[in-house]
């Protein structure tokens, strides 16, 4: 029984059968770079626009849903509206969505033409659960809100990034931290053409790591947007996407630990996360 998809071993003979036709014809071409242009690890962000960013702040919920006040989510917002559109990003910001208002919102965003656009963002601000996030009224799955975006369907960021940065719970595990002892391709075809995975080119930042809590003051917002909006105005143009979210990463996990006078939510960390399908490196700047 096949539990895996296994290779047949036909391509290596076809590519070889390949490389022999070019040799002859005296022709060589890589698969993912098409004729007269020069290899690049940099995403292009020479575009009119840097791109679109929709904000999804979700703070007051629906009885049924047992959720109660996100209050500290709003500084998250404005924050977050400030440091994107300094970036270059067109942001817009919308409230409390209903479950079938985030659908849509980013639906139509996707339909829309991105031609003149380097890249897309979406934030998401709300209560969550592993793989899940919370509208207004109840919750749905991240995956059907991004699905939209697939190179499949949205042909117009076809190999320009899409980021997903989402600060929501993903369970109600909670992190004691433990004391430190110190302190601080080159394949070949013969056809220029080439195909790209439906779902690369995204980038997904959570708040936290699956299963575990996520923290947000009431007064000065969540610890991951604090620390994503102050690395982004020091760093947002100069440093790579993934040198700043390991920054991220860094000031969350030094910088922050709950106070609670409920010793079971006292003196407690946490670390977010980066799951990247990025193919190449991404730079705020032209």
């Amino acid at each position: 029984m096949r539990l895996e998809s296994e290779d047949d071993g036909t391509w290596p003979l076809r590519k070889h059968h390949t490389e022999e036709q070019k040799k002859k014809n005296g022709t060589t071409r890589s698969a993912s770079t098409p004729e007269g242009e020069v290899p690049t690890y940099k995403y292009n962000m020479n575009f009119e626009k840097v791109g679109k960013c929709i904000i999804i702040n979700n703070k007051n919920f629906d009885k049924v849903t047992g959720m109660g006040i996100r209050n500290g989510t709003d500084k998250d917002a404005a924050a977050l509206f400030k440091c994107f559109r300094s970036l270059g990003f067109d942001v817009v910001v919308h409230n409390d969505c209903t479950c079938a208002k985030m659908q849509d919102l980013l639906k139509r965003a996707s339909e829309e033409d991105h031609t003149n656009s380097a890249c897309f963002a979406c934030i998401l601000l709300s209560h969550g659960e592993e793989n899940c996030i919370y509208g207004r009224d109840g919750v749905t799955p991240i995956k059907d809100l991004t699905v939209h975006f697939r190179g499949d369907r949205c042909k117009t960021l076809l190999e320009k990034p899409k980021l997903f940065f989402i600060q929501a719970c993903r369970g109600t595990e909670l992190d004691d931290g433990v004391q430190a002892d110190s302190g601080p391709i080159s394949d070949t075809d013969a056809s220029p053409r080439y195909k790209v995975p439906v779902e690369a080119d995204f980038l997904f930042a959570y708040s936290t790591v699956p299963g575990y809590y996520s923290w947000r003051n009431p007064g000065r917002g969540s610890w991951f947007v604090q620390a994503l909006c102050s690395i982004l105005e020091e760093h947002g143009k100069e440093l790579e996407l993934m040198q700043i979210l390991t920054r991220v990463n860094y000031r969350v996990a030094r910088h922050f630990e709950s106070q609670s006078d409920d010793p079971h939510f006292n003196e407690k960390k946490q670390i977010p996360c980066v799951v990247s399908m990025l193919t190449k490196e991404l730079h705020f700047r032209k």
